[in-house]
Order: C-alpha cells, then sequence, then structure tokens
C-alpha cells in the first residue's frame, strides 16, 4: 500500500467478515427476482460498509481527495466480497464502490441526487419514499434509504456540519449543504411517519437575468427595467408564493448592483449567490440546548444598520423584522430588497403591515400603512404556473396613500390565453398604458428607458 494507506490495524481472523458469511446464501436464494436481488445489494452494501469501517484507518479520510481514497477503498472492498464469497460483475462492484463511498465521505443516497443538476428539489418522506422536482413537476423515484436510522444519521451530518442540531426536543431545523443548497429537516414526535427532509437546490453557477429570459420566466423587453429599477436604487419587494423562484430572481436582480457598493445580506440559512467582491452576508444562528443564544433576522437588520451598509438585502422577511427593514429603507438604506410569501402584490403589502405587528412595536394601522408606502417603491410578482414553469407575472409601484390605504399602480402583467399542444400555459406579457412614477426617477439618475416599453401596444411578449 501507499504511503496514504487506510488500513487499520488487522482485526483477529473469526471477526466482523467470518461473521458475515452465512449471508452468501442470499446470492442464490434471492437472486433470482429482481426484488430481492435489489434487497441483497442493499443488505450487502449495508455489511460491507460496516465491514469497511472496521478495517480503514477513517482519521486518514480527511486529508486525502476522494479519487485516492476509492483507489484504496476499491481494494479493501475487493478483499471483503471475496471473503464473503459475492459474486458481482463490474458494474456492480463499481456501483458498490461509489455507494460505499457517499456514505463514507457524502450524504449516501442523496449523493446522486445532489450530482444531478436537473433536479431543483429533493423531498424525502420517509426513508423508502423520495421525491423529486424536475423542470417544475415532482416525481417518485427509487432512491430509499436502509432505514429510519440511515435517514436521521444523514439528516444529523447535515445539520451538525452548521453548528445545528436536531432532536425530540427540538425537532425541526433549517440548514444548508457546503453548496449553499437550502435544507429543512422534521423528525419526531412531529413527523408522524418517519423523517421529514426537503432540500431546494441552487445551481453552482448562479443564475443571470440573461438564462431567466432564455427560460421564458421575464421578456427581454421588460428585463432593462428591472435593471434601471436595481440601478436607480428603488427599494423592492419580491413577492410570490412557496417554490415560485423568488431568491432566484433576488440573485438576478442583484447582479445589476454597483460594484462599489457595500452590500450586507442577512438569511436564515445563507443562500444568496451575490456576484460582487464587496459583499458582507450574515446568519442566523438558532437557541442552544439551553435556550439561549439566539440570533434572529431583527437582531441581524439592527446590527446591520451599523455596518455602513450601501444596501440590506434581506432573503426572505417573515415577522418582526419587516419594522425595522422599512425604517433602513426610509433612512438611507435605497436600493435595498427582500422577498415575502404572497400570492398578489396587495397581498405583500398585508402580509408585510401583518409582520410589522409582529415586532411588539404598538403601531397605530395608518402610520404603519404609511411606513410601507414610503419604504418601498416596487413590488414584483412572481408564480410557478400549473405546467411547473416560474414566470414574473405582475410589475407594480406603490403610489402613496390615500385616505387609509396604500395605492398602487400596475405596470407590466402576464395574462394567461390558454394551453398549449403539450399541456404548457401559453400568454402574453403586456404593459397597463400607466407610465410609472419612478420614469423621472430614472430620469434623474441618468438611466434611458424607451417611453414606448409602457405603450400598451407595444409587443412585450417577442424578441
Amino acid at each position: 500500500m501507499a504511503a496514504w494507506n487506510l488500513k487499520a490495524p488487522a482485526k483477529p481472523a473469526g471477526g466482523a467478515a467470518a461473521a458475515a458469511k452465512p449471508a452468501t446464501a442470499m446470492v442464490t436464494t434471492n437472486a433470482e427476482s429482481s426484488t430481492g436481488n435489489e434487497a441483497w445489494l442493499v443488505d450487502l452494501k449495508v455489511r460491507t460498509h460496516r465491514q469497511l469501517i472496521e478495517r480503514i484507518n477513517l482519521a486518514a479520510l480527511d486529508n486525502l481527495p476522494r479519487e485516492r481514497i476509492g483507489v484504496e477503498v476499491a481494494q479493501v472492498i475487493t478483499e471483503l466480497l471475496e471473503q464473503d464469497g459475492a459474486a458481482l460483475n463490474r458494474t456492480e462492484r463499481a456501483t458498490l464502490v461509489e455507494d460505499i463511498l457517499d456514505e463514507l465521505l457524502g450524504l449516501g443516497p442523496l449523493e446522486p441526487l445532489l450530482k444531478d443538476e436537473t433536479i431543483t428539489d429533493i423531498l424525502v418522506n420517509g426513508h423508502d419514499t423520495v421525491f423529486v422536482e424536475r423542470r417544475g413537476l415532482l416525481e417518485r423515484i427509487g432512491t430509499r434509504f436502509q432505514d429510519e436510522k440511515h435517514l436521521l444519521r444523514i439528516i444529523q451530518k447535515i445539520v451538525s456540519a452548521v453548528g445545528r442540531r436536531i432532536d425530540e426536543s427540538s425537532p425541526f431545523v433549517d440548514a444548508r449543504l457546503a453548496d449553499g443548497s437550502r435544507v429543512n429537516a422534521i423528525v419526531a414526535p412531529l413527523a408522524i411517519d418517519g423523517s421529514l427532509l426537503s432540500i431546494r437546490k441552487f445551481s453552482k453557477i448562479p443564475i443571470s437575468m440573461e438564462k431567466m429570459i432564455g427560460l421564458g420566466s421575464i421578456p427581454a423587453k421588460i428585463a432593462p427595467v428591472l435593471s434601471a429599477i436595481v440601478e436607480s436604487r428603488l427599494n423592492v419587494i419580491i413577492s410570490g408564493g412557496t417554490g415560485s423562484g423568488k431568491t432566484t430572481l433576488l440573485n438576478a436582480l442583484s447582479s445589476y448592483i454597483n460594484e462599489r457598493e457595500r452590500i450586507v445580506t442577512i438569511e436564515d440559512s445563507a443562500e444568496l449567490q451575490l456576484q460582487q467582491e464587496h459583499v458582507a452576508r450574515l446568519e442566523t444562528r438558532p437557541p442552544n440546548i439551553e435556550g439561549r443564544g439566539e440570533v434572529n433576522q431583527r437582531d441581524l437588520v439592527k446590527n446591520a444598520l451599523r455596518m455602513r451598509p450601501d444596501r440590506i438585502i434581506l432573503g426572505e422577511c417573515r415577522s418582526g423584522e419587516a419594522f425595522d427593514m422599512l425604517q433602513a429603507m426610509n433612512t438611507g438604506h435605497d436600493g435595498s430588497m427582500t422577498t415575502v410569501h404572497a400570492n398578489t402584490p396587495r397581498d405583500a403589502l398585508s402580509r408585510i403591515e401583518q409582520m410589522i405587528g409582529m415586532s411588539g412595536i404598538d403601531i397605530p394601522q395608518r402610520s404603519a400603512r404609511a411606513q410601507i408606502a414610503s419604504a418601498i417603491n416596487v413590488v414584483i410578482q412572481i408564480a410557478r404556473l400549473s405546467d411547473g414553469r416560474r414566470r414574473l407575472i405582475s410589475l407594480s409601484e406603490l403610489t402613496g396613500m390615500e385616505g387609509d390605504t396604500v395605492t398602487m399602480q400596475e405596470i407590466f402583467r402576464f395574462n394567461i390565453t390558454g394551453r398549449g399542444d403539450h399541456g404548457e400555459v401559453e400568454g402574453r406579457y403586456e404593459a397597463t398604458g400607466i407610465r410609472p412614477k419612478f420614469f423621472t426617477q430614472l430620469h434623474a439618475a441618468g438611466i434611458q428607458l424607451e417611453s414606448s416599453i409602457f405603450n400598451p401596444r407595444t409587443d412585450l411578449t417577442g424578441e
């Protein structure tokens, strides 16, 4: 063996390998049915993995690349299979080695799904039920965990890597993977039929506005308006339902921020992929096992104001931090952005008003609405349509107050016209004919836009 030998001291004869011998009979008994053969292979993988742990030096794994570990582990596995009497062809042996490496170094059965770039969401409903989302549509796949303990072990591996915990006293958690993918897990006693794990994957290459245009999420003729909104430092709310692409759009919009500006991002689980050089990233912290030490988004928003930010980007506004975010927008931090769960622009404003009430500050309703009207300039509504495609469906501008009501006007909208031959949603983008108030502000900032873009006769859908 080479200098990077992974082998641990040899075990006495008659140990784990000998104990595994009786399983040889399973080859002939179960190989006749595909289901039985699959179960046998799973059992073989678990057994070999257990034996491998006893044979290798786990401490040596930390300092070696996966390829070199793979060569060494493959040799040890070959020896174990020979002792076990298991006959595998080359493909099965290579798959077994890869699966065991995933268990040793990665997240077990999740690894192939995380590497599959066509998958955007991974949803685990217990150890034997896994769904994925591809191109906006859910499908069940054959991936499974050995048992509930196996799934729990993978969940613990994920959350402990970011300093969080999950157990009966704290049965749900938000976390992230090393690549920035967002993770939510919930275990017993809250999860009745087995632990639940949800992973929202993010592209290793941050999505650009050009890619969103190519996907049909945003029409090319509206993209310059979005660029102008960001560059002229208007405050933006991105509104949408779960899985509608709010964070993706926020990432794309952030590409228009000037490189000279200092940006502070605040998130529960860091997932924003800003490309600017001067970005200060903040992440909340849950309470420890004694229930102390929690740092929430509101704490971080308050602290961010002392960090000399040019813009504050709040990954998702969901509670009392809404009040502090509006204060920041009203006190010189123009160009700030956040996302809100809501189905319409008007609902987004109602949600923010409700969240102001969660701040614990006794503020009259009219005063809260006045804060909203003066702080927020633009609400961008995005939705996932029934065909799975995500689209910008409305762009609205706040114009002030009339009595106790926040006034708003829609500038662009997406009108659904029907269905295509393959079930895809068809429609067209159109301007409402209203020239936005911020058009003057854009000119003052030296940004020129063709006024024809706001003409209802202009074809916004075509190239």
